[in-house]
């Protein structure tokens, strides 16, 4: 094992025991009443330490929609370049979501957070914001130089986290009545058909 690998791992574990800590607190108090020393000392670390891995508590706390979204992101790489944008975005998310199995209730819980904290939506939208640059640099790969200044790819990209993250907020409303993933199919079929 090479200790750069090592250090890795203990870099990912530190990230991920402060994003957990922040999440706790968050659900456990609210998220305007932690501060980063409570999810510094919640973690075991110091608040240098914590200002090593975020820049905020906001951070922390979205760190895991980051994790997924970038996961989601390496799928799409991975997907055949002989795909269409839309169609590549749509596939990969299904394998991401079929990958998931039930859904995670970390996930869950910070999306009701976000819904009865509207204070934290800046910090969710810029979230997405960083994800929607990746997968716009995908979708720009795929085009192949059919979209010189990037607006579709932007466009794409930015349609489709933003059908993600409302097919997220219905199913939150309505949990009982569908399933996450079959409300985000539907959406996503639905509006692809405006980018085929």
């Amino acid at each position: 094992m090479t200790a750069v690998g090592l250090r890795e791992r203990k870099k990912a574990a530190t990230r991920q025991a402060l994003h957990e800590a922040a999440l706790r607190l968050a659900l456990e108090h609210g998220p305007d009443r932690i501060t980063v020393d409570a999810i510094a000392d919640e973690a075991g670390v110091s608040r240098r330490t914590f200002s090593n891995y975020f820049a905020n508590k906001e951070e922390a706390l979205f760190h895991g929609d980051l994790r997924r979204m970038r996961a989601l992101a390496d799928l799409v790489r991975a997907r055949p370049a002989s795909e269409s944008p839309w169609a590549a975005l749509t596939a990969a998310a299904e394998e991401h979501y079929a990958g998931l199995g039930d859904l995670d209730p970390e996930w869950v819980a910070r999306g009701r957070l976000v819904r009865r904290h509207p204070s934290l939506a800046a910090a969710q939208v810029q979230t997405f914001a960083t994800m929607e640059s990746e997968l716009a640099a995908e979708v720009a790969a795929r085009l192949q130089g059919q979209d010189p200044l990037g607006v579709r790819a932007k466009l794409v990209a930015a349609t489709f986290m933003a059908v993600l993250r409302v097919s997220l907020n219905v199913w939150l409303e309505h949990p009982a009545e569908i399933s996450y993933w079959e409300l985000a199919r539907e959406s996503l079929a639905e509006t692809g058909r405006g980018f085929t």
